[in-house]
């Protein structure tokens, strides 16, 4: 069982490393969208600072590398531990594409903030925590127009919708890490919301 989840972790963390943000503005536009903006190499800075239909590219690639991720981990609990493994298998590999999405080793530790990929894992874990977190954020955003309230929001709500389906002490606990590592990577963003200082998001990007 280590092996499996050592294997887990590996690929999961690979996959996280491929950040959409990143690789487009870096090595399409020669310009690393992380010298821009809130220096978050993350869907929303991407859109605020280039636009454009790029912004799919970027948007795929971390819908992607998540779907990747879990999908990974589904095959090998199943076929290598058996079906009572899946969950948790599915809930260890979101750690872990998550801390490659936020702490990418090919991008110097530098990555994004987890949003789009930490919602694609919260649609690949069940409908139920989907609903929950996907709705709140949703709500919040367009009501507030601050994409880290929502952001926040997902989450800290994943924990407590995680333990409303599944009752699985194990499997909470890992989404209580997951969950903390979203909101303390959006930690900045919550002191500018009480200050009164965060930037409201905007259809039109900033311009250049």
């Amino acid at each position: 069982m280590a092996v499996l989840l050592i294997g887990i972790a590996v690929v999961a963390y690979l996959c996280g490393c491929f950040n959409g943000a990143v690789i487009v503005s870096k090595y399409i536009l020669r310009n690393d969208v992380r010298r821009h903006g809130s220096g978050n190499a993350g869907l929303t800075n991407f859109y605020r600072t280039f636009g454009g239909p790029l912004t799919l590219v970027v948007i795929l690639t971390d819908v992607i590398k998540a779907v990747v991720a879990i999908l990974v981990s589904v095959f090998l609990m199943g076929r290598f531990a058996g079906p009572e493994w899946v969950v948790l298998g599915k809930y260890w590999a979101g750690v872990f594409c998550l801390l490659g999405h936020m702490f990418p080793c090919m991008f110097k530790f530098k990555g994004g903030k987890g949003i789009l990929s930490g919602g694609t894992i919260a649609l690949m874990m069940d409908w139920r925590i989907a609903l929950v977190v996907w709705g709140g954020f949703l709500v919040l955003a367009i009501l507030t127009r601050w994409v880290s309230l929502g952001s926040i929001w997902a989450g800290a709500s994943f924990p407590f919708a995680t333990w409303f389906v599944y009752h699985d002490a194990a499997v909470t606990l890992l989404a209580i890490f997951i969950g903390a590592l979203v909101v303390w990577k959006h930690r900045g963003n919550l002191k500018r919301i009480l200050r009164g200082e965060e930037s409201k998001f905007s259809l039109h990007r900033k311009k250049t």
